[in-house]
């Protein structure tokens, strides 16, 4: 007798350990998730608000209008307003609750529109450096010929259009995922890597298992294809662009130095020529690797991995996916930063909206207009208009 109620004594004692063990880690789940919901509403929160400001700003000021570039900036913003709008709230929600409820045909619809939308959004970038590319790197008639209405209207255009040939048309269609079944079939021991055996791991876990999950699976050619166009071939693209740039730039601050030297162009102020050639430098320099550096880092850890999982049966973890698509997602906030308040005429434009039209920002806003103007017009008469271009648009 006495070893049975020891034996039980023990039981129950291991039965209130298991207890509050599940109670602590239902605790830190809440807490956890409570976390993740708040960072992830701060996200798109501040990917609604930098992008809205953004388009409110060209509707206001007409000086931001006249520029072709800010046309290819606000069509970002759109696309990267639609991505806060459309694609994140889902992906939180699935996220957060580890449940997708909204059915199988929604689901291929959120998944086109995330990659119709996120693509639309690089292509946008890649269209903003041939723009300052043709803007710095040619002279001002040539960039007048190649930049003409038609012609921004076409590139702004395919930037929507490509997008749906990679995002509606195949996933509808179910393109990306022929071959992906036959592997099931053919090799079972696959099955223990595939992301549906992961999706299942959550299931599990949140004891959820009659709830469907959204998951989007791609064979290896819609891999390699929609990775080239929506990242690649404009990664390609954007570093050729950018490298130029800056190396024209720098050629036209030697050149402003040479003047200055020969006493054409005379220093308005008390800081030495090559001080100030190190300056612009400098700035060029930091600038073109902030833009650069921020794409890089938000996009490409996700379409390595989208290019590598289908050739190692898909056995990169959910969770990883997830880390690196919204580091993607984060993109969209950060590039009304990159793009438009590094510009000094959206910054004014930003300070009259949000201080409900201040009449001290308005004049700032005019005079600042104006002295780009004649500072442009005074470094064209010395055939350095390529810097001027620089810093007009959106460098300074």
């Amino acid at each position: 007798m006495c070893f049975c109620s020891l034996l039980d004594d023990i039981l129950n004692a291991e039965q209130q350990q298991q207890q509050q063990e599940q109670q602590q880690q239902q605790v830190l789940s809440s807490l956890e998730k409570i976390v993740l919901t708040i960072f992830l509403s701060i996200i798109i929160i501040m990917t609604v608000f930098g992008n809205l400001l953004v388009m409110v700003a060209l509707c206001k000021d007409r000086h931001l209008r006249k520029k072709k570039t800010n046309y290819f900036i606000v069509s970002l913003a759109f696309a990267d307003l639609l991505v806060a709008v459309v694609v994140m709230p889902f992906a939180a929600i699935e996220l957060t609750t580890g449940q997708w409820r909204y059915g199988a045909i929604f689901c291929l619809v959120r998944t086109s529109l995330d990659v119709l939308l996120t693509t639309a959004s690089i292509l946008h970038l890649c269209c903003i450096a041939l723009d300052r590319y043709y803007a710095i790197c040619c002279q001002p008639l040539v960039y007048r010929h190649k930049m003409t209405p038609v012609r921004v209207a076409v590139m702004l255009g395919g930037c929507w259009l490509i997008p749906f040939f990679i995002s509606f048309l195949p996933i509808m269609q179910s393109w990306n995922a022929i071959g992906i079944e036959d592997i099931d079939d053919s090799e079972p021991t696959l099955k223990q890597n595939l992301h549906c055996d992961h999706i299942e791991e959550r299931r599990v876990s949140t004891g959820s298992s009659n709830d469907t999950s959204c998951v989007f699976l791609v064979n290896r050619p819609y891999a390699l294809i929609c990775s080239a166009v929506a990242f690649y071939v404009p990664l390609a693209l954007m570093v050729l662009a950018y490298q130029r740039i800056y190396v024209t730039a720098m050629s036209h601050a030697r050149q402003i130095e040479t003047l200055q030297r020969a006493g054409s162009a005379p220093v308005p102020g008390p800081a030495p020529v090559t001080t100030s050639r190190m300056r612009v430098e400098t700035k060029a320099a930091k600038t073109l690797a902030v833009i650069m550096g921020c794409f890089c880092l938000c996009w490409a850890p996700f379409f390595i991995t989208n290019v590598v999982d289908p050739f190692i049966h898909y056995s990169v973890p959910w969770q990883l996916w997830t880390a690196w698509l919204w580091l993607g997602y984060i993109n969209s906030g950060l590039n009304p930063f990159l793009y438009a308040f590094l510009n000094r005429a959206f910054r004014r434009a930003f300070l009259v909206i949000l201080c409900c039209g201040d009449e001290r920002y308005v004049r700032q806003s005019s005079l600042s207009h104006g002295h780009t103007h004649r500072a442009c017009s005074a470094a064209s008469v010395n055939g350095t208009a390529g810097v001027c271009v620089f810093c007009g648009r959106g460098w300074n």
